[in-house]
């Protein structure tokens, strides 16, 4: 078995881990130690003055849908966040895989405004600034708060035991805080969704660094199947000296 540290939202993790074709779970010896936790802020939700909101996250999506009732327009980043809501009722497409490809795409088409980008307090792209500095009205609204959560015990304990660990990192911020948490990472297979992820890793004396070759699940799952079998091959090597 190849252990697995997954570190993002327990509930993203799960998802995440039970997409993985079943062959490769098979395979997988999975640990859930959460680095964030999201916080809905209790505020309330007005959409009577806009035409339209961007949703970047399901989490956003998660907390818009119980706090209004309202469904307009929803433009979104991410096939999962667009098919969240969907689910959740609202006239969603999605304009792109990452906050310039938003930016773009909705500059290109110039939907009736103003518009509300709901987030969490720490966002990044600045879409609202640039939205509207380019003419499309567009406000911000925090809904959420992503808590940082320290290391847990069964984490620290897998990763003490110096065998081959993969650990996908789907965020900047939460790979800025998962390398906080290092002095040595030398038998981590670190994953990173992005370069952008990525960055904060690099620091790190970890045993392989892989960035994702496309922003999404899918490619992240094949990143965790492509590792897997290097660390198979490397314990079977070692294990025949």
């Amino acid at each position: 078995m190849v252990p697995l540290l997954m570190t993002r939202r327990l509930a993203a993790a799960r998802r995440f881990v039970a997409d993985l074709p079943e062959d490769l779970r098979a395979r997988l010896d999975v640990t859930y130690a959460p680095l964030m936790e999201i916080r809905p802020r209790a505020a309330s939700i007005d959409l009577s003055d806009v035409q339209g909101v961007i949703f970047t996250s399901a989490n956003a999506v998660a907390i818009a849908s119980r706090e209004t009732a309202a469904r307009c327009p929803a433009y979104c980043v991410g096939t999962q966040t667009t098919e969240a809501a969907r689910h959740a009722g609202w006239q969603a497409t999605c304009v792109g895989g990452c906050a310039d490809a938003l930016v773009d795409t909705l500059l290109s088409r110039m939907p009736l405004g103003p518009l509300v980008h709901l987030r969490g307090a720490h966002g990044r792209g600045a879409i609202a600034d640039r939205l509207s500095d380019a003419g499309l009205p567009c406000r911000v609204q925090v809904v959420y708060d992503q808590a940082l959560l320290p290391l847990s015990d069964a984490a620290r304990r897998l990763v003490g035991a110096q065998s081959s660990v993969i650990v996908p990192l789907f965020s900047p911020r939460t790979a800025r805080h998962f390398a906080s948490l290092w002095e040595d990472a030398g038998n981590l297979h670190l994953i990173a969704l992005s370069k952008a992820v990525a960055e904060p890793l690099e620091c790190l004396n970890f045993k392989t660094l892989h960035v994702s070759e496309a922003a999404d699940s899918k490619a992240m799952a094949q990143a965790v199947r492509d590792a897997a079998q290097r660390v198979s091959r490397l314990e079977g090597s070692a294990g025949a000296e």
